[in-house]
């Protein structure tokens, strides 16, 4: 398993509990767990497919299906959290979507007839309902998925399934990063080529994520994009009180620039999102980790959202990037004649769709058709992003676009509209 994130431990964990025999090794070029799957916001989904809107448009014959193993998904973390024992907050309190302008409301009331058709336990409230949930006057309505979402500490969920790996006998080695995947005969094993050496694999399961690719065909589906994220102080007695949140569950709004935010164990708010930044040529860097302007606009947002606790501060703040691809869900593939495996794109849900990808990748490295190889969002991969310069000015005026989107009712200009003609679809 190359990549210490969700997806390689997850895969790792799952081969090893399937084949107690195997030899399972996992290569981390820095630390399990670094990354976003470290200091993403912490949403454990159920959705597959990046909502259940995204999953009607893209794959409307097989969403029913898709929905029932997104939810048998997030069970079987559930469960995995108490049979390893891993300590990192784990609460499926659900998600709750708030509509904070009227051209909202339609998507929450759509998102709820197709939850119920689904036999989801999805909960559509008016306004005083939400603001009695989480109390913000910026609030106009909301979407109470109860059961699709758990909310989770990511570091320690990445620490505990390492000790998990561990305990089973999977080899870990971190600070070991492949800096090439070689053929050795035609189909024997590959050599996973590092820099102290090299390991030798039957089979390859590759899930660097954002990082530069180690198959050249990744380049074209993926882009990294940078989201950024603010920690509070945490809440006094009567500033919790001021909000409510007893349920405590995960809250994003329904902009297309979108706030994602949630209470930690020790009562802070983890609020980010809003402002997705492509870097000219796909470029990863720690300085990019820091956007003081994004930090700001965050800040006035989180005071909009919640007057009521102005003055509060904010001690951490921090960026990361996201693996995303033009459908904006996880897709996958094989080469070097089957002996390798690839899991990407998964646009943020990461933190839940990595076990379905795990589970994915093990499938079509047996070879042996299962329910899960035979999806069409296993089969199909997305529409390639073109090369630069076209790559940074189509996302630009994609951001722009969104913006202009928000502040005009929901309206999609023409580019936009383009864009949901050909399967692009940006909406998030």
């Amino acid at each position: 398993m190359v990549g210490g994130g969700f997806t390689g431990l997850w895969t790792a964990l799952l081969a090893k509990e399937a084949d107690q025999a195997a030899d399972v090794v996992l290569l981390e070029g820095r630390r399990v767990g670094w990354a976003g799957t470290g200091r993403n916001g912490g949403f454990c989904s159920a959705s597959i497919t990046h909502g259940l809107a995204n999953g009607q448009d893209r794959f409307p014959a097989e969403l029913a299906a898709l929905d029932r193993i997104g939810r048998r998904n997030l069970d079987q973390i559930e469960a995995a959290v108490a049979n390893y024992g891993i300590d990192c907050d784990f609460t499926r309190s659900g998600e709750l979507a708030v509509a904070t302008a009227g051209w909202q409301l339609a998507g929450l009331r759509h998102a709820a007839e197709l939850g119920s058709k689904l036999g989801a336990d999805v909960r559509l409230l008016d306004a005083a309902q939400v603001q009695a949930q989480v109390g913000s006057p910026a609030y106009l309505g909301g979407l109470w998925d109860v059961g699709g979402c758990a909310i989770v500490d990511p570091a320690r969920l990445a620490w505990g399934l390492l000790a998990a790996c561990l305990q089973a006998g999977v080899r870990v080695f971190e600070h070991t990063p492949v800096r090439a995947i070689e053929e050795t005969v035609s189909t024997g094993p590959l050599r996973l080529r590092a820099e102290a050496g090299s390991v030798l694999a039957n089979r390859v399961a590759l899930g660097t994520g954002a990082f530069a690719p180690l198959l050249r065909r990744l380049r074209y589906y993926l882009v990294p994009v940078y989201d950024y994220a603010l920690m509070t102080e945490p809440l006094s007695r009567d500033q919790l009180a001021s909000i409510g949140w007893r349920q405590r569950q995960g809250v994003g709004d329904s902009g297309n620039q979108f706030h994602y935010y949630r209470l930690t164990a020790d009562n802070r708010i983890l609020w980010g999102g809003y402002d997705a930044v492509y870097y000219y040529g796909g470029k990863i860097a720690a300085g990019n980790d820091q956007r003081e302007r994004t930090f700001g606009a965050l800040a006035a947002h989180f005071f909009d959202t919640f007057p009521q606790l102005e003055g509060l501060s904010f001690t951490h703040k921090w960026g990361g990037v996201i693996d995303t691809c033009s459908r904006f869900c996880v897709f996958f593939g094989t080469a070097r004649a089957g002996r390798l495996g690839y899991a990407a794109g998964y646009t943020g849900l990461g933190v839940g769709a990595s076990r379905f990808g795990a589970s994915v990748l093990l499938d079509l490295l047996s070879g042996r058709p299962t329910e899960l190889t035979e999806l069409e969002l296993v089969r199909t991969r997305p529409l390639p992003f073109p090369p630069e310069p076209l790559r940074s000015a189509g996302i630009q005026l994609t951001r722009w676009s969104l913006a202009r989107a928000d502040a005009s009712e929901g309206r999609r200009n023409l580019w936009l509209r383009a864009l949901d003609r050909v399967g692009l679809g940006f909406d998030s």
